[in-house]
This record gives C-alpha cells, structure tokens and sequence, in this order.
C-alpha cells in the first residue's frame, strides 16, 4: 500500500502504527519551499528542473534530475539542494506504484479531494 501526504509528522506516525506496510509518498508541492531557499532570479530554471524530476519516465530518469538540480544548484545555494535530495527516496516512491491508466499520483491533491468527496477514510 501506497500512501500519499505532505510533511505532516502525526500522520506519517499515526500511519506507521496502524499500517505499518505501507509505503511513503511526500507530496511534490514541496517546490515553494525549494523557491523559498533561492534568490527570484534562479526560480524559472529551479522549476524547470523540479519538473524535470517529477514527471520523469521513470525512476533512473528522476534520479538523474535530481543530480543535474544538485550539480546546478548545491554549491551555491545548498539550503535549496538538500530540499530536493534529503528526501528524495520517499518523493520517487510513486515510481514503484505506477496506476493503470498510465496516470502517476505525484501529490496529494487528487487524494485530497477524494477524501473531501467520499468522506473519512478508514482501515480495512
């Protein structure tokens, strides 16, 4: 199982004890705070370079980006490289759980709005 949130600690912890298999997927909406650690001037090619990571074909792809955006931007700006790589396992994660439309889930929105549709979600 394939769970999808942003940053939110009590629920990476509450999701540990009652499906403690479940694997973690960090949002990609992380990319304001990767634009907070940079001056206005680098945000078009930081973007470009998220992008790059994110819709990758496939995880060798993505990890590829997020070296290129490490070698571009961590010598000068390594507050905004460690955004991008200290957690870069549980961003590419979606990789592995690739839905059968073709589609990828990289964030939490769609999720997000299911949960506002259909109601609280509960355990099996």
């Amino acid at each position: 199982m394939l769970a999808v949130g942003d940053g939110a600690l009590g629920f990476w912890k509450a999701l540990r004890e009652v499906f403690p298999n479940t694997r973690e997927q960090r949002c990609w909406h992380k990319q304001a705070n990767v634009l907070t650690a940079l001056p206005k001037s680098a945000h078009p090619g930081a973007l470009a370079a998220t992008r790059d990571i994110y819709h990758a074909e496939d995880i060798d792809k993505a990890q590829v980006a997020i070296r290129a955006f490490e070698l571009d931007y961590g010598a000068k700006y390594p507050k905004a490289a460690a955004k991008i790589t200290d957690d870069a396992d549980v961003r590419l994660e979606f990789y592995k759980y690739q839905r059968s439309r073709g589609t990828k889930r990289r964030n939490c929105h769609g999720l997000q709005a299911d949960r506002r549709r259909t109601g609280p979600i509960s355990p099996p």
